[in-house]
């Protein structure tokens, strides 16, 4: 008989899902799922709807992420206008979008994850939290909240608000950068920069007590995506997609963003609601990939600022090839945030930065438009098709966590058969395994949206536990 442990919910994570792992009779785990429970029915409920809304529309997909989706969106729009957008709402574009990565990874390493690294995996779960951590290390709490409440306010400083700006539009930026806030951004910037490298330093000293996660959190071989900028280096606003493998040989070099559907299939399953992207060439599930912080560090030629390209170098002295071990997302935020800050401070350096063009004006041009960026959590894409009076006819929006959905699942397994194997099962084994899921940082609700009819399992459970009857769609 087939026994299973249950995980539910999966906590500090953004979003509602759950863990089922499936025993053999000799106690053995065999398989795991890592189910979402949530459904969002973005991309059928934007149908009919303007194209000039969507930026603002889709940023309600979440409230961590909403620049990503706004940024996305507003790629896709400028394309049904036909417009190429000023070069300075552009770089504002770029450095939102840096902004919004800051303080998502600050949220990810200090509040969602910190409380198993400093405070260890088998600490009381009723402080293993952020509260937990602001007690043992008042300090360390601090640094993570100035460092999120410096990327929010790079958001409110060039878009008017922290969290859902209606800032970003097809065709560009509603207004231009005043020189006030430009001058409030770069003098808090040795600060900010200052704060990371420390933690770093922090990071990258403990490494040696991590070895045990590291060689068991999602580390394995896979396909790595994400984009690079024509030179190879770091991109998260613009770009062609790169595609390497666990070895680190190329397997699809100057990808446009704009032929997705020739590379990228979405499968699903019938018990979860989040999709599973994959590599068309190899085939589902044989084409899993992974995509954000890790795989960006993986796949770029460096990173192009000088603090992050010495911390990468370092990163990659790890190991002889990519880095495999998804435990190492946690170091790879780190480095991007470094870089994220030198980034910011370049773009507004520039001459042009205050230029009061930034919008480009047009009506309909095009049918169809698609959007490619790098979310915080990885590559992000928004697909519309329009009718002539600009009304949204159909959308696809494939979002960081799904492409992350086939390691993830392989991750918990490759977890759980370390951890689970007939000796007593206790809660911090099951917070180990929650850990891995935890590494990705996933956005379950931006993910959840499927192809055609939509997975739904109903159960009718009696009082002593046992199942009455099941319904399936």
């Amino acid at each position: 008989m087939e026994h299973r442990i249950t995980i539910e919910p999966v906590t500090r994570i953004e979003g509602h899902a759950k863990i089922s792992l499936f025993l053999n009779p000799s106690g053995q785990v065999h398989d795991a799922h890592f189910q979402v429970t949530q459904v969002r029915g973005f991309e059928q409920f934007i149908v009919g709807r303007p194209f000039y809304e969507m930026p603002s529309l889709t940023a309600r997909t979440c409230g961590i992420c909403p620049v990503s989706h706004e940024l996305a969106s507003a790629k896709a729009c400028d394309q049904l206008l036909a417009v190429t957008i000023p070069k300075t709402a552009t770089q504002l574009r770029r450095i939102l979008n840096l902004g919004q990565l800051i303080q998502s990874h600050a949220l990810s390493f200090f509040y969602l994850s910190a409380p198993d690294l400093l405070l260890g995996m088998d600490h009381p779960p009723e402080t293993r939290n952020f509260f937990g951590i602001a007690t043992a290390d008042p300090q360390f709490a601090r640094d993570g909240i100035r460092l999120r409440q410096f990327g929010q306010q790079v958001i409110e400083r060039l878009a008017g608000r922290r969290i859902h700006p209606a800032w970003v539009v097809p065709g560009g930026v509603n207004s231009p950068l005043g020189d006030k806030e430009r001058t409030a951004i770069l003098g808090e910037l040795p600060e900010i920069k200052t704060l990371v490298c420390k933690h770093l330093e922090r990071f990258k000293q403990s490494l040696d007590q991590y070895e045990e996660f590291i060689r068991v959190f999602a580390c394995f071989p896979s396909l790595f995506l994400g984009l690079v900028s024509r030179d190879g280096d770091l991109e998260y606003y613009d770009g062609r997609v790169r595609i390497i493998d666990g070895a680190g040989a190329p397997v699809a070099e100057g990808l446009d963003p704009q032929n997705y559907p020739d590379y990228i299939g979405e499968a699903v399953e019938p018990w979860t609601y989040l999709k599973f992207p994959y590599y068309k060439p190899q085939g589902y599930p044989g084409g899993m990939y992974r995509v954000g912080p890790l795989a960006r560090l993986n796949l770029a030629a460096r990173c192009g600022t000088p603090l992050a390209d010495r911390e990468l170098s370092v990163f990659r002295s790890l190991e002889s090839g990519p880095i495999l071990s998804s435990f190492q997302y946690h170091y790879a935020r780190l480095i991007e945030v470094l870089y994220a800050v030198e980034m910011i401070e370049m773009l507004l350096a520039e001459p042009t930065i205050l230029d009061k063009n930034v919008r480009a004006v047009a009506g309909v041009n095009n049918l169809e438009g698609i959007g490619m960026t790098e979310a915080p959590r990885g590559t992000l894409i928004h697909h519309y098709k329009v009718n002539s009076d600009g009304l949204i006819e159909w959308a696809n929006l494939i979002i960081a966590t799904g492409h992350n959905n086939l390691a993830m699942n392989r991750g918990i397994l490759q977890a759980a058969q370390h951890y689970i194997n007939n000796a007593t099962l206790h809660e911090g084994l099951l917070n180990r395994i929650e850990a891995v899921i935890r590494a990705f940082d996933p956005c379950l609700a931006c993910s959840t949206h499927a192809v055609g009819t939509m997975p739904l399992i109903v159960e009718l459970i009696g009082p002593e536990g046992s199942i009455l009857d099941q319904v399936r769609r």
